[in-house]
């Protein structure tokens, strides 16, 4: 499950560890007590890739939000996840860097409510740009249809924790998973 659903799995005493990779709504999981030991156990980064076509004219550039601004002036097609998770938190994140509002609502902006590997075959199948982790896209067979655009900004790193559990707080949980 995506980051969000995970701590939310966490909140309900649903699970015994998390690994998740958004880190202000890990910080706030830990605050509300419901986490113990949050570590970082790897990191990956987010690349923003599109049609070869590149209507926004963003190949090459190594600013993301200037990306995302370029995108959105092109009204070109961008595909965001839209299903809380740590991916969609990066994606929010970048257009607020951009100074722009989440484009919801405009027409070419959608959001899938999926997965990444749905989201980016979505975006391959309608022409668009997508926010992904470079592992899922290195494993698309779609690739040579979505190539990265943006890539190597600092804003695109992707930090991973993982974080058991409390077992004070969710007695129902096994109290070895936070050992």
């Amino acid at each position: 499950v995506g980051s969000g659903a995970a701590l939310e799995l966490g909140r309900k005493g649903n699970a015994d560890v998390l690994l998740v990779h958004s880190p202000a709504a890990e910080e706030a999981y830990m605050k509300e007590g419901a986490g113990i030991n949050r570590t970082r156990v790897m990191y990956n980064d987010f690349i923003i890739v599109g049609p070869p076509s590149d209507p926004a004219k963003i190949k090459g550039t190594k600013d993301a939000a200037a990306a995302m601004k370029a995108i959105a002036a092109a009204k070109a097609p961008f595909y965001g996840r839209g299903d809380n998770s740590g991916t969609q938190a990066a994606e929010l994140t970048l257009w607020k860097a951009a100074g722009l509002e989440v484009p919801k609502g405009q027409p070419w902006y959608r959001e899938t409510g999926q997965g990444m590997g749905a989201t980016l075959t979505v975006a391959i199948e309608k022409d668009g740009y997508t926010l992904s982790d470079r592992a899922t896209w290195l494993a698309s067979a779609g690739k040579d249809k979505q190539p990265i655009m943006v890539e190597g900004d600092k804003a695109l790193f992707n930090v991973y924790h993982v974080i058991p559990v409390n077992p004070e707080k969710y007695p129902n949980i096994n109290k070895q998973s936070a050992e």
